[in-house]
């Protein structure tokens, strides 16, 4: 498996997971931002289907893009994207006998109303990042004509990896804030409700839906599978904080703020998935436990020098 973004919170996790399984990954270096970011990944996937008998799957995990990204930026990785995309169907890349894409269910939902939010719920971005997602999945979508995809649109991600020089992650946020005694902001109101999906179990999930993808899927032309990752129990940022007090032993530092981007945030993101909904039947890793987790990861970058 090439895993675009290997590095990354989610990458690492899935390259992890297939490990586990018996499986191999490659973590391609991509220069972000380059003519050349393509051209590493099209290398990557050249010399994954030259060594595997069974072909070579791609799970792209990460990019340039963040909520709050500057719009050339978005751009710019949406290129890189349609220009791989082009490699696959013009001959000039190997054929994925599977393909993953890590799109965004707050950002591209952001707008919509009537939640939870299925698959089937229409999509509307309140901003340019919700945006670039769904033209990132429209782009991937065209590999449909040769190979499986599975479009995974992902609650809010947490975990032990996340990159704290990033201003993404509230949980993770949390944790550094404690770790620091540092108070965070928070630009959005207390009862706004959020879906958290440990980043271990995402990576179960998706490693899951890739295997049915493969299995379920009707040939070439067929409809790329869309579905949403979450653990389908969304808790308050009220919620969220009384249980990071909780695990971490003392309050939380938090101070209500404003921000240029609280008017992409909704109020109300629950989430449902009905697609496939058998593979979400699981046991998932608990909201007091994630955060420990996370807790101790933190605090272990920051005593060897390594934080954001």
């Amino acid at each position: 498996m090439v895993v675009v973004g290997g590095g990354g919170l989610l990458g690492s996790a899935i390259r992890a997971e297939v490990g586990s399984r018996g499986g191999r990954s490659v973590h391609p270096s991509v220069p972000w931002g380059t003519p050349g970011a393509a051209t590493a990944i099209v290398g990557a996937a050249r010399a994954a289907a030259a060594t595997s008998a069974d072909g070579w799957s791609l799970s792209w995990c990460a990019g340039l893009g963040v909520a709050g990204a500057a719009a050339e930026d978005l751009d710019t990785e949406i290129a890189t994207i349609r220009a791989v995309v082009d490699a696959v169907l013009a001959g000039d890349a190997p054929v994925p006998k599977a393909v993953f894409f890590a799109s965004s269910a707050g950002a591209t939902y952001a707008g919509s109303v009537s939640p939870p939010f299925t698959e089937w719920s229409p999509t509307t971005p309140l901003g340019d990042y919700g945006a670039a997602k769904l033209r990132a999945e429209t782009e991937l979508a065209r590999l449909a004509a040769v190979a499986p995809v599975l479009l995974g649109r992902i609650a809010n991600l947490y975990g032990p990896g996340q990159n704290l020089a990033k201003n993404q992650g509230l949980v993770s946020r949390l944790c550094l804030s404690n770790t620091r005694q540092q108070p965070i902001g928070v630009y959005v109101s207390l009862d706004t409700l959020r879906d958290y999906l440990f980043v271990d179990d995402c990576a179960e999930l998706v490693c899951d839906a890739m295997q049915r993808l493969e299995e379920t899927w009707a040939g070439a032309g067929a409809a790329p599978v869309v579905k949403i990752f979450a653990s389908q129990q969304a808790v308050s940022i009220a919620h969220l904080l009384g249980e990071c007090r909780r695990v971490f032993g003392r309050r939380v530092l938090v101070r209500m703020a404003s921000s240029s981007l609280a008017n992409q945030q909704a109020r109300d993101l629950r989430l449902r998935s009905v697609v496939w909904p058998e593979l979400d039947r699981r046991q998932l890793t608990t909201l007091a436990h994630g955060i420990h987790a996370t807790s101790e990861q933190v605090r272990r970058t920051i005593a060897e020098g390594r934080g954001g």
